[in-house]
């Protein structure tokens, strides 16, 4: 099996970061460095897909200064979404081959291992038919939006544990009215800690990847 390089990040800036995929996009897609998958928490930040709706943003840039949050267009797919403190992202930026290269399939594995996630710790969460991401009842638990470029993925996934959830108040979540969020916090009344998220995260990347994980 191919090496899976995990990167425990903690709490990260949203610009510094992309930056970061950039760089290890190019080395893993030209063999320079092991696949990794990079999981952390981002600074208060709205990131806009490239299927973002016109008036998805609810605040304007002044509201959002006042709040602490962030803006930043990306290059993944999906609509809008917000990333704070209590998140866990996941970025995996894997090369992929043969009878991987099925982006249904990808985002299939992303969805399955966020669903196994929230099973470890007694929640039952589901896949939505036309939608991404994984939903407990009509509130979207994880976000997922990613990027493929010459079959390497960029981008990822975002749960949310201890999440604040005003902070999706600033936006339409996914650009889907009349759907809300939730965490593991809110749905067990206790949130895990974000470490013991992140080693069953891990666990289910690999497995489900096919990939031989190691810390790095």
């Amino acid at each position: 099996m191919r090496p899976l390089r995990i990167e425990r990040m903690g709490m990260t800036a949203y610009g510094a970061m992309l930056a970061l995929q950039e760089s290890r996009h190019r080395e893993v897609r030209d063999d320079e460095q092991d696949d990794t998958l990079f999981l952390l928490e981002h600074l208060p930040v709205i990131t806009a897909g490239k299927n973002t709706g016109t008036g998805h943003v609810l605040a304007d840039r002044a509201e959002l200064k006042r709040r602490g949050v962030s803006l930043h267009e990306t290059g993944r797919g999906g609509d809008v979404t917000y990333h704070g403190p209590g998140q866990i992202v996941g970025y995996p930026v894997v090369q992929l081959f043969d009878e991987e290269r099925d982006i249904r399939k990808y985002v299939w594995c992303l969805e399955e291992l966020l669903i196994r996630t929230a099973g470890d710790f007694g929640v039952l969460a589901e896949r939505v038919d036309g939608l991404r991401g994984i939903w407990v009842g009509n509130d979207k638990l994880a976000a997922i939006g990613v990027r493929i470029s010459k079959w390497t993925t960029m981008h990822g996934f975002a749960l949310n544990v201890s999440t604040d959830l005003s902070g999706f108040d600033l936006i339409v979540p996914c650009g889907l009215h009349g759907r809300g969020v939730t965490s593991l916090e809110r749905l067990l009344g206790e949130a895990p800690p974000l470490s013991v998220v992140e080693d069953r995260l891990s666990i289910h990347a690999a497995e489900l990847l096919a990939r031989d994980a190691y810390l790095a």
